[in-house]
């Protein structure tokens, strides 16, 4: 689109985020006693609810072999809607530099913020099993939880994403006789206020500047260049020394005193300390 190829698989590691935080969730039935006497991982998946829920009732007489089996959860994305309260200035970039190279850099513009919806579903034939799953859920949001992920390791780019839980519903589809399998179903609904990426550039890094200034004849100020007899040129570059100090200076380029041990300007990178070396040069025409 708009002559660009590029893809994050950003959504989908919002996908593998949410259903990461519901993957490893287990309840325990217990007999009169209060002994434990079987222990359930709740299986999950990605898709409507409405699809387990249909291969459930296709065995209405209970006489086919095992297709699914309940207590058990899914996910899916709903909506994903523009966060206009949270959009950042457009030209902001984040930068990284590349560890081979101290003279290139890696830059991508701000992201644009998107909530997107999930719905998360467990369905049961229990109600103990379903206040069980619900109750290992509900407390760890208050209402919201918060998860670092690196979207963009091109960047590093590293955000937190507040996964906000709006509401819980639950839906008896028991209706017909006794043949006609229940399914209790608790609806939970979700906002994670996540980010979309544009693609990742690469740009030089400017170093070095270099300015030309020609200085006018004494007492002629204001006629034109053919009365200029004098140039100076101004070199600007990152200052730092062999062991990584930072070094500030200004200064006839010839003088003694201007620092030796110096490192390369382009050897060094732009999260390190330096300081800024300028190098002043006067020639006669």
């Amino acid at each position: 689109m708009f002559g660009q190829t590029w893809a994050h698989g950003t959504i989908r590691k919002y996908v593998v985020l949410f259903g990461t935080l519901f993957n490893n969730i287990y309840i325990n039935r217990e007999n009169s006693s209060g002994d434990t006497i079987q222990t359930l991982k709740i299986p999950l998946s990605y898709g409507p609810k409405d699809k387990f829920l249909a291969r459930v009732n296709m065995d209405s007489g209970l006489d086919q072999p095992t297709g699914i089996t309940l207590p058990r959860m899914s996910f899916e994305i709903v909506t994903m809607n523009y966060a206009p309260e949270r959009k950042l200035n457009t030209i902001n970039k984040k930068h990284k530099t590349y560890t081979t190279d101290a003279g290139q850099i890696s830059y991508q513009y701000s992201p644009v913020p998107y909530d997107i919806t999930f719905q998360l579903s467990v369905m049961v034939k229990n109600a103990e099993d379903g206040t069980k799953i619900i109750e290992q859920i509900l407390p760890y949001f208050t209402p919201e939880w918060t998860a670092t992920v690196n979207l963009v390791p091109d960047i590093d780019g590293t955000y937190d994403i507040p996964i906000v839980l709006n509401d819980l519903t639950t839906e008896d589809t028991y209706e017909g006789d006794f043949q006609v399998r229940r399914a209790l179903i608790h609806t939970m609904t979700f906002t994670m206020k996540g980010y979309l990426f544009g693609p990742t550039r690469e740009s030089a890094i400017i170093k070095e500047i270099d300015l030309d200034i020609r200085v006018p004849e004494a007492g002629n100020a204001t006629i034109p260049n053919t009365a200029i007899s004098n140039t100076a040129t101004i070199q600007i570059t990152p200052g730092q020394y062999a062991n990584g100090v930072a070094v500030d200076w200004y200064g006839d380029a010839d003088s003694s005193n201007r620092p030796t041990g110096l490192s390369e300007a382009n050897t060094i990178f732009d999260n390190e300390d330096y300081g800024f070396l300028v190098d002043f040069t006067e020639d006669n025409v």
